[in-house]
Formats: structure tokens, sequence, C-alpha cells
């Protein structure tokens, strides 16, 4: 297998604050995930190295308006956990992407972002398509909601699919390892940041 930079997209999902960061609402549920990897640590070269490559670098973060008003009234799973907390408040610092994976200059964010799948709210594909990206690389927030929730549109829109899976984390252990294990292979190829890298150079 091969990387071809020009046809292949990395889309960095929700690496907000609310996360990423110590102060963050949801960070205290995922930090020992990413610390299990050193999740940031690893996009981070990746991103650099895809950068250098010639890869599409696109960012998908999640926000909402004050109030919530684009979603149900009585929301319920993993949506009444971020409105509960007030959450990924548009405008925010924990709705800021952070500051270790901030968009540089050529990479594309992705805008209206509202639920778990990156592709349902967005026009991800469009632009994809547009680009003529044939693979799609993922990473980010939740390993076992958003990433694989955007993994299974990007599997059946067509898309060669990789998942890193050093690259997200979930809210326990076990959930990320359970979706690495079961899930992540009928969809994805999943494989390592330093796999993925190898494969790029």
């Amino acid at each position: 297998m091969t990387i071809q930079p020009e046809t292949t997209a990395l889309v960095l999902i929700e690496y907000q604050n609310d996360f990423t960061t110590p102060g963050g609402v949801l960070h205290d549920a995922v930090q020992g995930v990413m610390a299990s990897t050193d999740m940031l640590a690893k996009t981070q070269s990746v991103v650099d190295q895809c950068r250098a490559c010639g890869v599409t670098i696109m960012h998908a973060p999640i926000h909402f308006a004050d109030g919530y008003a684009e979603i149900t009234r009585h929301p319920y799973g993993i949506l009444k956990g971020v409105v509960d907390g007030k959450a990924f408040v548009k405008g925010s610092w924990g709705a800021a992407i952070c500051d270790k994976l901030s968009p540089k200059a050529g990479d594309i964010v992705v805008e209206g972002k509202r639920g778990l799948d990156t592709f349902a709210s967005t026009n991800l594909d469009f632009m994809l398509r547009s680009k003529g990206i044939k693979t799609v690389v993922l990473g980010g927030f939740l390993t076992n909601c958003c990433v694989e929730s955007t993994m299974r549109s990007a599997y059946e829109n067509g898309y060669e699919v990789i998942t890193l899976s050093d690259c997200a984390a979930a809210t326990s252990q076990e959930e990320h390892d359970n979706a690495l294990k079961y899930d992540y292979p009928m969809f994805s190829k999943p494989m390592s940041a330093s796999e993925f890298l190898t494969l790029l150079s």
C-alpha cells in the first residue's frame, strides 16, 4: 500500500480545547486515553509531515450557538452531555481548536458540524470530491463516536479510509480498545501514526 499525497486528506475531528486541554469541559473524561497513546504529540507529527508532503489538512470542529438552538430541545445520548456541560459554544475558548493543532495557511476548516458524522451536516464530501481526494485519514474525538461515525460514512461514500489508532481518544480505555478491535477493521484500515508515516514517506 502506498499513500499518494495529492489524493489524500487528513481529517482532524474535534481537536478542540473542551477535549484536548486542561480546563476543557470534557478533558477529564478523555485525558486518560489521550495520555496512554501520547495522542496530541503523535497527531502533531502526522500533521507536520502531511503538510510537508502536500496532503490536504482538514479540521472538523463541532460548535453550537449559545443555547444550542440548532438541535432538539430534548437531547439524549452524547449530545445531552454536550448541552449539560455547555461544551463547544461557538466563539468560546472551549470550542476553539487547540493551539498545538491550530489551522495554518492552506488548511481547510470544515464548517457546520453539529452532530457526530462529519459528512452529515457539512460539505465535506463536496470538498473532498472537488479536490480529487481518494484516501481519507482520520484522527480525533471520540474514537467510538464522531471518528467512528465519520469513518463509516467515508467507507460508504467510496473513499479509502485510514484510521490512526493512536491519534484518537474515547472516554474510557475499554470503549477506545473495543472500537479499534471490533469496528474499525470493518470500515477502515486501522494503523498507528508511525505506520502511516512510513507509508507516506
